[in-house]
């Protein structure tokens, strides 16, 4: 992952220190819920805001080992979510191993996609695969505008995206609480980002905005839209600076600093590994190269079950994206 360059460094380290900030909150909380998994950094997209920066020509992975480790951690802290990101995650030659074994530990699996990958053949079968295993979509749209989506995603993106949610809707995703086949439930998520430097609207309020137009417009359903501020991190913020709009970015984001946002946010309730197995407080530090503090891998966790995942948390200015306004996390807005 590219590090920031100087003169965006300068930037972030000339504002209040968010770890001034935090109070009582510098800890994780003494039972995590969730497991992050970056499975690597390859992407058959590269989207702008995409803060890990991947693209086609990234070609770090995660083993099926580290993989087997991630599991074992789940179930011997008894962890209730596996949320599965990238890069593209199906771009993992062992992504559908992992849904699968992960799907057999009981915890809720989740797994995030840009849906254009299903246009590739060898992609095209998993929408089944998902709907057979329970598993949770959660879908990057980064508008329901065409032109909009568009302008982030890049050209030729929204139609495959659409196409791809009528097809989970068909399978039963989507419908609401036991509307799936057999009385089950598939639920179907998206994201907002948004679409430049500003904070994103209220997320309520977007949901009902994408649900009557996809609605209207696209015979389209879903469960829940989570709207995620831009981390100013890797591709985002080094673009920023290019435009010398970073350091009005950043105090956008200090400015709108919302201090019931520090208790709920993501890393206080989470553990994110990343693709070599390292261990970070969430997917953004990872994009900032800001291990955990106590340091360690996956596989140190998995050779120590008895090793306590409650930790104190590495902070950085960064951290204010997650703090402006109604907060902001991998599963939307936090206060």
């Amino acid at each position: 992952m590219a590090k920031l360059d100087a003169e965006a460094r300068k930037v972030m380290t000339g504002l209040p220190p968010f770890i001034d900030r935090v109070g009582e909150c510098e800890r994780t909380d003494d039972h995590l819920s969730t497991l992050q998994m970056n499975v690597g950094l390859r992407c058959n997209l590269a989207c702008e805001h995409c803060h890990v920066e991947s693209g086609p020509a990234r070609t770090e992975k995660m083993s099926r080992e580290t993989m087997d480790q991630c599991l074992q951690v789940v179930r011997d802290h008894d962890m209730d979510i596996i949320d599965i990101t990238g890069g593209a995650p199906e771009m993992n030659p062992d992504y559908e191993w992992l849904i699968r074994e992960a799907a057999a530990t009981g915890a809720k699996v989740m797994t995030r996609s840009n849906l254009v990958i299903l246009e590739e053949p060898e992609y095209a079968h998993l929408p089944e695969v998902w709907a057979d295993l329970g598993i949770t979509v959660i879908v990057s749209l980064p508008h329901y505008v065409k032109k909009n989506a568009e302008k982030q995603r890049g050209e030729g993106t929204y139609d495959p995206i659409i196409e791809g949610l009528r097809r989970l809707n068909a399978l039963g995703y989507g419908k609401g609480e036991g509307a799936g086949p057999d009385g089950r439930t598939l639920e179907l998520d998206l994201v907002y980002n948004p679409g430049g430097m500003f904070l994103p609207g209220d997320q309520a309020g977007l949901e009902h905005d994408y649900k009557q137009q996809l609605g209207e417009e696209c015979g389209i359903v879903f469960d829940h839209l989570f709207a995620i501020a831009n981390d100013p991190n890797g591709r985002f913020a080094n673009a920023l600076q290019k435009k010398g709009k970073l350091g009005a970015y950043m105090q956008k984001l200090v400015d709108a600093f919302n201090p019931a946002a520090v208790p709920t946010m993501m890393c206080r309730s989470q553990l994110s590994v990343g693709y070599d197995g390292r261990l970070y407080d969430c997917d953004f530090n990872q994009a900032a190269e800001m291990p955990c503090i106590d340091g360690g891998t996956v596989a140190d966790l998995a050779t120590d079950p008895g090793r306590s995942l409650e930790r104190r948390i590495a902070f950085g200015n960064h951290c204010y994206g997650c703090t402006a306004g109604a907060g902001s996390s991998c599963g939307g807005a936090t206060a």
